[in-house]
């Protein structure tokens, strides 16, 4: 399998080296156009395929609800019960671990719980903020954000189950670096329990869906919503970026590749700066928007419950309206589809339970704080920039730089200056969202694929490179696909979370027993 790869990897590489020559060669825009069609004829019929699985829709009334939310609304809903509430009576404890109080500086692992944290934020706080919750309410009305909220308090209790497991079940390597995520616990947890088929199976699906969504949705997406913002901030058309994507693509290449070649170490030594300063900067931002209209707070939130329930809200009613905060949020948090335990899985902790209470932080601070005051801002602007139908035809056709606008004018009612500070807030969600995403990719390729040094550095050039591709085209197939099997990665992930959360709640209970008996002590 390992010299297929290499054969694979090397004819891949070249390829993408013939289409980024032609980027470049590229002056008025039509060679890029007819690289995009050919792309998109290419990519259609796969993405398609996909889509018609990960999509599929269950009727609903009047609606047709993609199955993979109701999906991720079921176990979210279990495992919040079935942990008797852990999103709610273990939040003040995750930020005391999180602050360090519970850190034995003798546990295993190659991050603190802040730096693991911070690395998988970064994996999901970025455009999804900005731009999916404009769309959200510009489509729904106000009333998404309340199940935008509902949906990221929910889904603490997801994060909790599959970043405790991947934590439990990592491997641990001879340098002292460690594997972990559902790769692992769905193969070993599930074998188990006499289920090592299963597991096998659904670790494999799991990976090849995580290697697809880290160079689709966490890599490509990003990359081409950063440049066109980046573009729009710099003149549009009169933009020396204008047509030559390509050039910033190549810069953040170059930064992404210096940074990823350290592993998570390096990536979350970049990732627990970024992120604290980006969210400050946007947070910060928005508590300025809702300070200067303060007396309108109340309205809004009249708003937001009011619209929730509305049988005549803006688009699709009460159950349109319930869908697209679910989706939005799923989009936004990603709990339940796995990917944050493999980020976690890298705690220096030999507590699996207290690296699973501190990622139940993650939506909250992802979805009920960030999205919130997104939403705030959008409705204190009226909200009105988009009609419901041209918002819909917004995120049809790939709408996030179309949601990134809504959300800079937003702002830009109380502070003018402000779209610019978002550009680059956006270029450092996109960053760290790549960086997050390679170091998922990565364990995923190396579980299929193996962990020699050849392995690694083809999908790392792999993945450098089309951070290349994804700022010159526009091929909304290819997006289409990344985002595709993001969502496929929770199918294998709550089917195996379902049978091993029976062993996270005795571990859960067991800890918590130890914490008041003072077996675990606080070292700060």
């Amino acid at each position: 399998m390992k010299y297929n790869l290499k054969s694979l990897g090397f004819t891949f590489v070249f390829s993408l080296f013939s289409i980024v020559s032609a980027m470049a060669q590229t002056e008025g825009g039509q060679e890029a156009k007819t690289i995009d069609d050919s792309i998109n004829d290419f990519m259609e019929p796969i993405t398609g395929a996909i889509e018609k699985v990960v999509f599929f829709t269950v009727p609903i009334g009047d609606m047709d609800v993609p199955f993979v939310l109701i999906w991720l609304i079921t176990g979210a809903l279990f495992f919040t019960v079935y942990m008797k509430f852990v999103n709610i009576r273990g939040f003040r404890h995750a930020i005391d671990v999180v602050r360090g109080k519970y850190d034995n500086p003798k546990d295993s692992g190659e991050v603190s719980h802040f730096q693991a944290l911070t690395a998988a934020l970064s994996g999901t706080v970025g455009v999804g903020n900005i731009a999916g919750v404009a769309i959200a309410i510009s489509l729904g009305g106000p009333g998404a954000t309340f199940w935008m909220i509902f949906a990221g308090l929910i889904g603490m209790s997801s994060k909790f189950v599959e970043c405790t497991l991947g934590l439990k079940y990592r491997l641990k390597h001879e340098d002292g670096s460690v594997s972990g995520g559902p790769m692992y616990y769905l193969r070993d947890g599930l074998a188990r329990q006499g289920k090592g088929t299963l597991g096998k199976v659904l670790a494999v699906i799991f990976a090849i869906s995580c290697i697809g969504g880290s160079f689709g949705g966490g890599n490509m997406v990003q990359i081409n919503q950063a440049t066109q913002q980046l573009i729009d901030v710099t003149g549009g058309e009169a933009s020396m970026f204008f047509d030559r994507g390509w050039v910033f693509g190549l810069i953040m290449a170059i930064v992404v590749g210096v940074i990823i070649i350290g592993g998570i170490k390096s990536i979350a030594r970049v990732t627990d700066k970024i992120v604290p300063f980006m969210v400050g900067i946007y947070v910060l931002a928005a508590i300025v928007v809702i300070a200067g209209n303060i007396s309108n707070i109340g309205w809004a939130f009249q708003q937001i419950f009011s619209g929730a329930f509305s049988p005549d809200a803006m688009y699709g009613g009460f159950i349109g309206v319930l869908i697209l905060g679910f989706k939005r949020a799923a989009f936004s948090n990603e709990a339940g589809i796995g990917s944050a335990s493999i980020a976690h899985s890298a705690a220096k902790t030999d507590e699996p339970v207290s690296e699973g209470i501190v990622a139940l932080l993650e939506p909250f601070i992802d979805t009920v704080v960030i999205c919130t005051m997104t939403a705030l801002v959008i409705i204190f602007s009226g909200y009105g920039e988009f009609t419901p139908k041209e918002a819909y035809d917004a995120a049809v056709s790939g709408g996030g730089a179309a949601g990134i606008g809504l959300t800079s004018s937003a702002f830009a009612q109380t502070i003018s200056w402000f779209p610019v500070v978002l550009s680059v807030a956006v270029i450092l969600f996109a960053l760290s969202t790549m960086i997050s995403w390679s170091y998922y990719g990565i364990k995923a390729w190396s579980y299929l694929f193996g962990n020699s040094r050849v392995s690694i550095t083809i999908y790392k050039v792999i993945f450098c490179l089309l951070v290349i591709v994804g700022a010159a085209i526009s091929a909304n197939q290819v997006f289409n696909f990344g985002d595709a099997m993001i969502f496929a990665m929770c199918f294998p992930n709550v089917l195996g979370l379902y049978f091993l959360a029976p062993e996270i709640k005795k571990d859960l209970q067991n800890y918590f027993d130890r914490i008041r008996s003072g077996e675990i002590k606080a070292y700060k």
